[in-house]
């Protein structure tokens, strides 16, 4: 058996391994805790689409925002027209895409911080839109009363087969994020990100290539919040407010954005460390902002690149220099 054999077979020895431990994990959990793992199960989703808007180098500070258009539409979707999960799921990512369609043009104009600070602004325009029109989006209080599905006898509300449910979900939408950053689309959005002049000098379009990062990241974190909504049963505009993209800002970063996975390690880290310092509510604020120092100042490259660092030091897979080139 050659290499690349014996390298196929331990991915799919781990995949296995790993499939068997998403799966048992909720049975070994109390119900608080199954809970949590439902929501992580949906952050993982927001994290990795919110890392598809940052390949081309930019940040923004919507993504919540645009994962509540998604919570909002599934809501009034459900409310008014009882609309199941099935048919609210595609409608909540649409909603949401479509908003980022909208703005991509006053936006993308902008680059850098004044995209940023731009984002930030039109996000908080739209929650200000579900706070002053309390008839349609219920004001501060939100919409309550969103149902999760029932299907073939099963209650979706119960918090395993609903984790179930969004494991396969997020499954399939990590797959699908995953394939775009690596088809030819994701190799121009990195392109676009270190070099977008030099780009933009063989025929690309930077702007049309930000817009439909914007769009496709924003699709998925709709859907998200969609999955989300139908779980918790409410959506509020203070769920998603400028708090919980501060989360998904140190999620994305501690973990680390130059490889696919960095963003899960940093959602999963964080979440499990955030429920070992809730008796420290108080200072909760103070110490992810020490966490947040101390990854930028000794881990830049985030959680992600601890296991280059260890083979570095211990000499694991490094292979000697080649001497140069010389004219024969």
């Amino acid at each position: 058996m050659n290499k690349k054999n014996i390298l196929t077979v331990q991915n799919v020895v781990w995949a296995a391994i790993l499939l068997a431990a998403l799966l048992a994990t909720p049975h070994f959990l109390k119900f608080y805790h199954q809970d949590l793992l439902i929501y992580l199960t949906i952050n993982v989703l927001v994290v990795c689409s919110y890392r598809l808007v940052t390949l081309t180098g930019e940040w923004s500070l919507i993504h919540a925002v645009m994962m509540g258009v998604g919570a909002y539409t599934a809501s009034l979707l459900f409310i008014h027209f009882g609309l199941d999960m099935w048919f609210t799921l595609p409608f909540a990512g649409g909603a949401a895409a479509l908003i980022a369609a909208l703005l991509c043009f006053p936006l993308l104009r902008m680059t850098q911080f004044y995209f940023l600070i731009g984002s930030f602004a039109a996000g908080e325009a739209i929650r200000l839109t579900w706070i002053e029109f309390v008839g349609v989006f219920g004001g501060t209080g939100g919409l309550r009363g969103v149902e999760a599905p029932i299907l073939w006898g099963i209650d979706f509300i119960d918090p395993i087969p609903y984790y179930y449910l969004s494991l396969f979900i997020v499954s399939v939408c990590l797959f699908i994020l995953y394939r775009i950053e690596n088809s030819r689309v994701g190799l121009t959005l990195h392109a676009i990100h270190w070099k977008a002049p030099l780009a933009e000098s063989v025929g690309v379009n930077a702007w049309r290539y930000r817009a439909l990062a914007f769009i496709v990241g924003s699709f998925f974190v709709g859907l998200a919040g969609g999955l989300k909504v139908h779980y918790l049963g409410s959506v509020s505009p203070n769920q998603m407010g400028i708090g919980f993209m501060v989360f998904i800002l140190i999620w994305v970063i501690v973990g680390g954005y130059n490889k696919f996975y960095g963003p899960i390690i940093g959602v999963i880290v964080l979440t499990v460390f955030d429920e070992s310092i809730r008796t420290f509510e108080v200072l909760r604020p103070a110490i992810y902002g020490a966490v947040l120092i101390l990854s930028v100042l000794f881990l830049p490259l985030g959680l992600e690149s601890i296991p280059g660092r260890l083979r570095s030091w211990f000499g694991v897979g490094s292979t000697p220099h080649e001497p140069p080139l010389t004219d024969q």
